[in-house]
């Protein structure tokens, strides 16, 4: 089992096993032949493309070769997903690793599997209305809290008054369970913070546009009032930014992000994003595939505690800001390779600020 240390920010470094070769969570050898299907919520942030797909693909292959991945992604459709779902069982799949476009809509789709005997990993985003056989992701309510709190925190280091504005919040959609945690997180790391929220949005479908169009009604609305944004995801921080750009706003007021995507990223590194969160999707990938696998050999695999009445595995995400942005996306490996590359990073108008980090091709 390879082992990887992912750290909570401010917090001692925890070190976490990432399933690898031999299943961590058990042997697997019975099942040499199944058909498992990974089926993901939307395309608004690059991630199921590249990370988590090529993660859990890549886990499956070492455990099972003989076994065949169905994928599929719903692009924001709830109704896609269910067909998705419903073929993926047409099929012949016996085990369902479900992230769900909304959370409540999936339940209907555990209890309609489960009657038919076929296994569902919730995956990244929980399903609180009915039980699945699991459920593995990162803690989204510690990233919502991360993220505010990390706000807050620089916003202090530089002095600036609570009397002088507040901030905006941008949540995920309303019908994603992980994002109402992470919701419920922010409201948690802002609440001892002392800068009041000036105006909250759940973006729908968690898209750019809506969240873009929404930050540049309030940028209008309340001008320099704004101290910071709390965006919920990379693609929500990016769309805030695009507003202050487009407003003429420069420098752009503090934005916060998760996921750490490569735009996401490259926002940092130029300075007009201020945190984002490191949550290697590899690593709940491999978990996924590992569940899976012990699952259909008829086992039970170890859970850290309960969510929403199903056995449940968290994962701690790290903070990135310029400060570590090096140490935890260059120089920290996943599967032997960096999270990100200075190749990835560094083209064009980001070389300058790349080299002021100490990355370098």
């Amino acid at each position: 089992m390879t082992q990887f240390a992912l750290k909570l920010a401010g917090a001692a470094t925890l070190a976490i096993g990432l399933l690898s070769g031999t299943s961590a969570f058990a042997q697997s050898a019975k099942v040499t032949d199944a058909t498992v299907a990974f089926l993901m919520p939307d395309q608004s942030s690059t991630r199921y493309e590249e990370h988590d797909y090529p993660g859990f693909q890549a886990e499956m292959k070492k455990l099972c070769a003989g076994c065949k991945v169905i994928y599929q992604n719903a692009n924001g459709d709830a109704s896609r997903q269910q067909q998705q779902f419903n073929s993926a069982i047409s099929q012949g799949a016996k085990a369902i690793v479900l992230d769900p476009v909304d959370s409540t809509a999936a339940a209907s789709l555990v209890k309609m599997a489960q009657s038919q005997g076929v296994k569902v990993i919730a995956y990244d985003r929980p399903i609180p209305s009915a039980a699945a056989d699991y459920y593995v992701s990162f803690n989204n309510e510690e990233i919502g809290k991360m993220i505010a709190k990390s706000l807050v925190d620089h916003l202090k280091a530089k002095n600036v008054k609570a009397g002088d504005g507040g901030l905006l919040e941008i949540n995920g959609s309303p019908t994603d369970a992980a994002a109402g945690l992470i919701k419920k997180g922010i409201h948690a790391g802002l609440a001892e913070g002392g800068y009041p929220v000036l105006a909250e949005f759940d973006t729908p479908e968690w898209a750019p546009p809506k969240a873009q169009q929404w930050a540049s009604g309030q940028i209008t609305r309340f001008g320099k009032k704004i101290l910071g944004v709390v965006a919920a995801n990379d693609g929500t921080g990016g769309a805030a930014v695009a507003a202050f750009k487009a407003a003429g706003i420069d420098p752009v007021p503090p934005v916060t992000g998760n996921d750490a995507t490569i735009a996401g990223l490259q926002l940092i590194i130029a300075g007009d994003q201020y945190n984002t969160i490191s949550k290697p999707s590899e690593i709940v990938a491999a978990a996924a595939a590992n569940v899976a696998m012990q699952l259909l050999s008829g086992e039970t695999p170890k859970a850290d505690t309960k969510l929403f009445d199903t056995p449940t595995q968290l994962f701690v995400p790290a903070l990135v800001t310029t400060e570590n942005l090096k140490a935890e996306i260059i120089d920290k490996q996943v599967n032997d390779k960096p999270i990100q590359t200075a190749e990835q990073l560094c083209g064009d108008r980001y070389a300058e600020g790349c080299k002021k980090l100490g990355i370098t091709k």
